[in-house]
């Protein structure tokens, strides 16, 4: 299933709280923020310039969002560029949303991710797009 998938701007974030902190101000971002509350944690993924430096975190993913939307009986998609990453030995952080997907990984690893990603068939637009993705050609 070759997917395309755009480079997001920006360094990205992943941010511990312990699970019954507020949502904090700083994780509402504009271009993207993920917000998830467990038994065991408050996790925020959102631009790591918003994060403060005394909040728990792990700084240094670069983000590519899925050209979708998916219906939810779609199958593989994920697993479509996991595959070729995990036989890349690149670790990832993957986020799913109503209409897509959206994965993470270590800026140290893109190029090589990119390049992975490409070997499988998916398109990975690097250029900074605005608005919305082109249909796939």
């Amino acid at each position: 299933m070759p997917l395309v998938l755009q480079l997001m701007p920006g360094e990205f974030a992943v941010a511990r709280l312990a699970p019954s902190a507020p949502i904090p101000e700083w994780a509402h971002a504009a271009a993207f923020s993920s917000i998830t509350r467990t038994a065991d944690e408050l996790s925020i993924i959102c631009p790591a310039a918003q994060v403060p430096a005394e909040v728990k975190q792990e700084r240094g993913w670069a983000m590519l969002g899925f050209q979708g939307p998916f219906g939810f009986t779609l199958t593989g998609v994920l697993s479509s560029v996991l595959a070729p990453l995990a036989a890349a030995k690149i670790g990832v952080l993957a986020v799913s949303t109503f209409d897509t997907d959206y994965l993470m990984v270590k800026q140290a690893d893109l190029e090589t991710a990119i390049t992975a990603l490409r070997a499988a068939g998916h398109t990975c637009a690097v250029e900074l797009a605005r608005g919305p993705l082109p249909p796939p050609t």
